[in-house]
């Protein structure tokens, strides 16, 4: 990874931090190994190289939040509803608040619209196409290189839940991955989500 952040390290220190927490969200994690995704790519890129590290413990924290909610986490398995809620919003907060501390706004802001639009996606027609995928690939790229027309524009048709939105934002998303010199992480966190996601949610 060109940033200097180890595989599997983000994903490590986000366990230590849940361990810590003890409770119920520590009972929770599972033993299984897990795979990072959208934390690399953005530890990869020259806008977040100086706090790779940081930048990449928060984004997967947010991920695994949405994992949480609303598929099949990689960490903590709630054993039921209630504690899948609590789990997932803890996870959110834990990286909103992270960025918040670095002064990051504008990517506080990306990471809101992956949440709001995931939510969105998952409460109507979009769930069962590639929305959430083609959204956190808009949000991660919006941290690494911070906000763009094209990736505003794909957003707005994302709202608008137009047939092609899902497609046209992962196209718009690849394409700032390769001005941006990061297309091969892209790639890679592309997989590593979609192995993820096509798991299905986890039964509680």
């Amino acid at each position: 990874m060109r940033a200097g952040v180890a595989e599997g390290e983000a994903l490590a220190q986000l366990r230590d931090l849940v361990a810590a927490e003890g409770g119920e969200l520590a009972a929770a994690l599972a033993t299984e190994p897990a795979t990072e995704a959208f934390g690399p790519l953005v530890a990869a890129s020259a806008r977040c190289s100086e706090r790779a590290g940081d930048y990449a413990l928060l984004i997967e924290s947010i991920l695994e939040g949405y994992l949480v909610h609303y598929q099949r986490p990689r960490l903590i398995v709630p054993p039921d509803e209630d504690l899948r809620l609590l789990a997932g919003d803890y996870l959110y907060a834990l990286g909103l608040a992270r960025l918040a501390a670095l002064g990051d706004l504008p990517a506080v802001c990306e990471l809101a619209d992956v949440i709001g639009l995931c939510g969105q996606a998952h409460a109507g027609e979009q769930q069962a196409q590639d929305a959430p995928r083609a959204i956190w690939a808009l949000g991660a790229l919006g941290v690494a290189g911070g906000r763009w027309d094209e990736g505003d524009g794909a957003k707005q048709r994302l709202r608008e839940e137009r047939p092609d939105a899902p497609a046209a934002a992962l196209e718009a998303a690849l394409r700032r991955a390769a001005e941006l010199g990061i297309e091969q992480e892209a790639q890679r966190a592309l997989i590593a989500f979609s192995r993820q996601y096509l798991i299905g949610p986890a039964s509680t």
